[in-house]
Protein backbone atom coordinates (compact mmCIF):
# COMPACT_ATOMS: atom_id res chain seq x y z
CA UNK A 1 0.00 0.00 0.00
CA UNK A 2 2.79 2.43 0.89
CA UNK A 3 4.57 1.71 -2.41
CA UNK A 4 1.39 2.34 -4.39
CA UNK A 5 0.68 5.59 -2.55
CA UNK A 6 4.28 6.75 -3.04
CA UNK A 7 3.94 6.17 -6.79
CA UNK A 8 0.47 7.68 -7.27
CA UNK A 9 0.42 10.56 -4.79
CA UNK A 10 2.16 13.28 -6.83
CA UNK A 11 0.35 12.69 -10.17
CA UNK A 12 -3.04 12.37 -8.48
CA UNK A 13 -2.44 15.43 -6.29
CA UNK A 14 -1.44 17.64 -9.21
CA UNK A 15 -3.92 16.38 -11.80
CA UNK A 16 -6.73 16.18 -9.27
CA UNK A 17 -6.52 19.71 -7.90
CA UNK A 18 -5.45 21.43 -11.12
CA UNK A 19 -8.03 19.44 -13.09
CA UNK A 20 -10.80 20.43 -10.68
CA UNK A 21 -9.64 24.06 -10.95
CA UNK A 22 -9.90 23.91 -14.75
CA UNK A 23 -13.40 22.43 -14.52
CA UNK A 24 -14.60 25.06 -12.07
CA UNK A 25 -13.30 27.98 -14.11
CA UNK A 26 -14.13 26.59 -17.56
CA UNK A 27 -17.75 26.00 -16.50
CA UNK A 28 -18.18 29.54 -15.20
CA UNK A 29 -17.88 28.98 -11.45
CA UNK A 30 -16.63 31.85 -9.32
CA UNK A 31 -12.89 31.98 -8.49
CA UNK A 32 -14.10 32.18 -4.88
CA UNK A 33 -14.19 28.36 -4.90
CA UNK A 34 -10.44 28.20 -5.47
CA UNK A 35 -9.68 29.28 -1.89
CA UNK A 36 -11.41 26.32 -0.20
CA UNK A 37 -9.89 24.10 -2.88
CA UNK A 38 -6.39 25.25 -1.88
CA UNK A 39 -7.20 24.70 1.79
CA UNK A 40 -8.23 21.12 0.98
CA UNK A 41 -4.98 20.67 -0.97
CA UNK A 42 -2.96 21.85 2.05
CA UNK A 43 -4.86 19.40 4.28
CA UNK A 44 -4.30 16.50 1.85
CA UNK A 45 -0.61 17.38 1.61
CA UNK A 46 -0.26 17.34 5.39
CA UNK A 47 -2.11 14.03 5.65
CA UNK A 48 0.11 12.37 3.04
CA UNK A 49 3.23 13.63 4.82
CA UNK A 50 2.14 11.78 7.92
CA UNK A 51 1.16 8.60 6.11
CA UNK A 52 4.37 8.20 4.09
CA UNK A 53 6.93 10.78 5.31
CA UNK A 54 10.31 11.21 3.65
CA UNK A 55 11.87 12.52 6.88
CA UNK A 56 9.62 11.96 9.93
CA UNK A 57 11.30 14.71 11.99
CA UNK A 58 10.23 17.27 9.37
CA UNK A 59 6.61 16.66 10.37
CA UNK A 60 7.31 18.17 13.79
CA UNK A 61 6.93 21.89 14.36
CA UNK A 62 10.33 23.63 14.45
CA UNK A 63 8.88 26.86 15.83
CA UNK A 64 8.19 27.86 12.23
CA UNK A 65 4.53 27.04 11.59
CA UNK A 66 3.11 30.46 12.53
CA UNK A 67 5.79 32.19 10.48
CA UNK A 68 5.12 30.01 7.45
CA UNK A 69 1.39 30.70 7.72
CA UNK A 70 2.12 34.45 7.74
CA UNK A 71 4.31 34.12 4.63
CA UNK A 72 1.64 32.06 2.85
CA UNK A 73 -1.22 34.44 3.70
CA UNK A 74 0.69 37.52 2.52
CA UNK A 75 1.94 35.87 -0.66
CA UNK A 76 -1.39 34.31 -1.61
CA UNK A 77 -3.11 37.66 -0.95
CA UNK A 78 -0.61 39.37 -3.26
CA UNK A 79 -1.41 36.75 -5.93
CA UNK A 80 -5.10 37.54 -5.65
CA UNK A 81 -4.50 41.29 -5.91
CA UNK A 82 -2.25 40.79 -8.95
CA UNK A 83 -4.83 38.68 -10.75
CA UNK A 84 -7.63 41.11 -9.95
CA UNK A 85 -5.47 43.85 -11.50
CA UNK A 86 -5.13 42.00 -14.84
CA UNK A 87 -8.07 43.80 -16.53
CA UNK A 88 -6.50 47.15 -15.58
CA UNK A 89 -3.08 46.07 -16.82
CA UNK A 90 -4.63 44.78 -20.04
CA UNK A 91 -6.21 48.18 -20.61
CA UNK A 92 -2.81 49.86 -20.21
CA UNK A 93 -0.95 47.45 -22.50
CA UNK A 94 -1.33 47.49 -26.29
CA UNK A 95 -3.46 44.58 -27.53
CA UNK A 96 -1.19 42.02 -29.16
CA UNK A 97 -3.83 39.46 -30.10
CA UNK A 98 -1.29 36.70 -29.52
CA UNK A 99 -3.18 34.75 -26.89
CA UNK A 100 -4.88 31.64 -28.40
CA UNK A 101 -8.28 32.17 -26.75
CA UNK A 102 -9.85 29.63 -29.15
CA UNK A 103 -7.80 26.80 -27.65
CA UNK A 104 -9.38 24.46 -25.08
CA UNK A 105 -9.05 25.71 -21.50
CA UNK A 106 -6.55 23.00 -20.52
CA UNK A 107 -4.36 23.75 -23.55
CA UNK A 108 -4.33 27.47 -22.68
CA UNK A 109 -3.27 26.63 -19.12
CA UNK A 110 -0.52 24.32 -20.40
CA UNK A 111 0.81 27.18 -22.54
CA UNK A 112 0.69 29.57 -19.57
CA UNK A 113 2.54 27.06 -17.39
CA UNK A 114 5.26 26.59 -20.01
CA UNK A 115 5.89 30.32 -20.43
CA UNK A 116 5.68 31.08 -16.70
CA UNK A 117 8.04 28.19 -15.96
CA UNK A 118 10.69 29.76 -18.20
CA UNK A 119 10.42 33.25 -16.69
CA UNK A 120 10.22 32.13 -13.06
CA UNK A 121 13.11 29.69 -13.49
CA UNK A 122 15.35 32.44 -14.89
CA UNK A 123 14.36 34.80 -12.04
CA UNK A 124 15.14 32.02 -9.56
CA UNK A 125 18.48 31.31 -11.21
CA UNK A 126 19.38 35.01 -11.13
CA UNK A 127 18.50 35.11 -7.42
CA UNK A 128 21.36 32.71 -6.71
CA UNK A 129 23.84 34.72 -8.81
CA UNK A 130 23.03 38.29 -7.73
CA UNK A 131 23.97 39.23 -4.17
CA UNK A 132 21.06 41.66 -3.90
CA UNK A 133 18.49 39.21 -5.22
CA UNK A 134 19.93 36.50 -2.99
CA UNK A 135 19.25 38.64 0.09
CA UNK A 136 15.56 38.67 -0.89
CA UNK A 137 15.56 34.96 -1.71
CA UNK A 138 17.45 33.84 1.41
CA UNK A 139 14.38 33.62 3.71
CA UNK A 140 13.12 30.77 1.57
CA UNK A 141 16.41 28.90 2.00
CA UNK A 142 16.59 29.53 5.73
CA UNK A 143 14.07 26.76 6.42
CA UNK A 144 15.21 23.92 8.66
CA UNK A 145 12.78 21.38 7.26
CA UNK A 146 10.95 20.77 4.00
CA UNK A 147 7.20 20.25 4.01
CA UNK A 148 4.48 21.17 1.57
CA UNK A 149 3.30 24.33 3.26
CA UNK A 150 6.66 26.11 3.29
CA UNK A 151 6.74 26.03 -0.49
CA UNK A 152 4.61 29.17 -0.11
CA UNK A 153 7.19 30.79 2.19
CA UNK A 154 8.90 33.63 0.30
CA UNK A 155 9.84 37.23 0.92
CA UNK A 156 7.01 39.21 -0.73
CA UNK A 157 9.46 41.30 -2.76
CA UNK A 158 11.12 38.17 -4.11
CA UNK A 159 7.73 36.72 -4.94
CA UNK A 160 6.97 39.93 -6.87
CA UNK A 161 10.21 39.54 -8.85
CA UNK A 162 9.39 35.95 -9.76
CA UNK A 163 5.83 36.91 -10.68
CA UNK A 164 7.13 39.69 -12.92
CA UNK A 165 9.44 37.23 -14.67
CA UNK A 166 6.68 34.69 -15.17
CA UNK A 167 3.66 36.90 -15.88
CA UNK A 168 5.10 39.73 -17.99
CA UNK A 169 5.22 37.82 -21.30
CA UNK A 170 1.79 36.34 -20.58
CA UNK A 171 0.25 39.76 -19.96
CA UNK A 172 1.78 41.09 -23.17
CA UNK A 173 0.23 38.15 -25.02
CA UNK A 174 -3.19 38.97 -23.54
CA UNK A 175 -3.54 36.36 -20.79
CA UNK A 176 -7.24 35.98 -19.81
CA UNK A 177 -8.06 36.41 -16.14
CA UNK A 178 -9.58 32.94 -15.86
CA UNK A 179 -6.33 31.34 -17.08
CA UNK A 180 -4.42 33.50 -14.61
CA UNK A 181 -6.55 32.09 -11.76
CA UNK A 182 -5.85 28.55 -12.94
CA UNK A 183 -2.13 29.30 -13.26
CA UNK A 184 -2.00 30.68 -9.71
CA UNK A 185 -3.52 27.46 -8.37
CA UNK A 186 -1.19 25.32 -10.49
CA UNK A 187 1.83 27.22 -9.13
CA UNK A 188 0.63 26.79 -5.53
CA UNK A 189 0.03 23.04 -6.04
CA UNK A 190 3.43 22.65 -7.68
CA UNK A 191 5.19 24.48 -4.83
CA UNK A 192 3.54 22.14 -2.33
CA UNK A 193 4.80 19.14 -4.31
CA UNK A 194 8.30 20.63 -4.65
CA UNK A 195 8.74 21.01 -0.91
CA UNK A 196 6.64 18.06 0.19
CA UNK A 197 7.81 15.72 2.93
CA UNK A 198 6.15 12.79 1.15
CA UNK A 199 8.31 9.83 0.16
CA UNK A 200 7.50 10.00 -3.57
CA UNK A 201 8.57 7.29 -5.99
CA UNK A 202 7.91 8.78 -9.43
CA UNK A 203 10.36 6.79 -11.56
CA UNK A 204 11.51 8.43 -14.79
CA UNK A 205 9.28 11.44 -14.11
CA UNK A 206 11.96 12.71 -11.73
CA UNK A 207 14.03 13.67 -14.79
CA UNK A 208 11.38 16.02 -16.21
CA UNK A 209 9.06 17.01 -13.36
CA UNK A 210 10.59 19.40 -10.82
CA UNK A 211 9.05 18.10 -7.61
CA UNK A 212 10.46 16.98 -4.25
CA UNK A 213 12.78 14.09 -5.28
CA UNK A 214 14.90 16.49 -7.36
CA UNK A 215 14.09 19.81 -5.68
CA UNK A 216 15.45 18.67 -2.31
CA UNK A 217 18.95 18.93 -3.81
CA UNK A 218 18.29 22.64 -4.36
CA UNK A 219 17.96 23.17 -0.60
CA UNK A 220 21.30 21.60 0.33
CA UNK A 221 23.06 23.79 2.88
CA UNK A 222 26.17 24.15 0.69
CA UNK A 223 25.90 26.95 -1.90
CA UNK A 224 28.25 25.07 -4.23
CA UNK A 225 26.16 21.90 -4.19
CA UNK A 226 22.77 23.61 -3.85
CA UNK A 227 22.96 25.81 -6.96
CA UNK A 228 20.98 23.22 -8.92
CA UNK A 229 17.41 22.45 -9.96
CA UNK A 230 15.97 25.96 -10.25
CA UNK A 231 12.96 24.93 -12.37
CA UNK A 232 9.45 25.47 -11.06
CA UNK A 233 7.49 22.99 -13.16
CA UNK A 234 10.06 21.20 -15.30
CA UNK A 235 13.76 20.35 -15.39
CA UNK A 236 14.08 21.45 -19.03
CA UNK A 237 15.69 24.81 -18.33
CA UNK A 238 18.06 23.29 -15.75
CA UNK A 239 19.25 20.80 -18.36
CA UNK A 240 19.91 23.68 -20.78
CA UNK A 241 21.59 25.78 -18.05
CA UNK A 242 23.73 22.83 -16.92
CA UNK A 243 22.26 23.02 -13.41
CA UNK A 244 20.22 19.81 -13.37
CA UNK A 245 20.94 17.23 -10.67
CA UNK A 246 18.97 14.02 -10.28
CA UNK A 247 20.99 11.79 -7.99
CA UNK A 248 23.15 11.88 -4.90
CA UNK A 249 23.03 11.07 -1.19
CA UNK A 250 19.48 11.43 0.23
CA UNK A 251 18.74 14.87 1.68
CA UNK A 252 17.85 14.50 5.34
CA UNK A 253 17.41 16.59 8.49
CA UNK A 254 20.44 18.79 9.04
CA UNK A 255 21.35 18.91 5.34
CA UNK A 256 19.33 22.02 4.45
CA UNK A 257 19.57 25.71 5.29
CA UNK A 258 22.06 28.51 4.57
CA UNK A 259 25.69 27.63 5.06
CA UNK A 260 27.38 30.01 7.52
CA UNK A 261 24.11 31.54 8.73
CA UNK A 262 22.91 29.53 11.73
CA UNK A 263 21.86 32.91 13.13
CA UNK A 264 19.44 33.69 10.27
CA UNK A 265 16.26 35.26 11.74
CA UNK A 266 13.34 32.92 12.24
CA UNK A 267 10.50 35.38 12.89
CA UNK A 268 8.31 36.73 10.09
CA UNK A 269 8.96 40.45 10.65
CA UNK A 270 12.68 39.84 11.15
CA UNK A 271 12.86 37.93 7.86
CA UNK A 272 11.14 40.78 6.03
CA UNK A 273 13.75 43.21 7.41
CA UNK A 274 16.81 40.98 7.05
CA UNK A 275 17.57 41.78 3.36
CA UNK A 276 17.88 45.45 4.28
CA UNK A 277 19.42 45.33 7.75
CA UNK A 278 21.29 42.01 7.98
CA UNK A 279 24.62 40.87 6.66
Amino acid sequence: MRTLLAALYAPLFFLGFVGLTCWLLATGHSPFWLLPLLLVAIAVSGMAERLIPWEPVWNKDHGDTARDIAHALVNEASNIVSILAIPLLAALLPASGLWPSHWPFVAQLALAIGIADFGITLAHYASHKSKWLWRLHAPHHSVERLYGFNGLMKHPLHQAIEMFGGLSPLLIMGLPQTIAWALAVAVSIQLMLQHSNVDMRIGLLRYVWAIAPSHRFHHIRSARHGDVNFGLFTSLWDVLLGTARFSGPPIRAGDIGIDGRPDYPRGYAAQLAEPFTGR
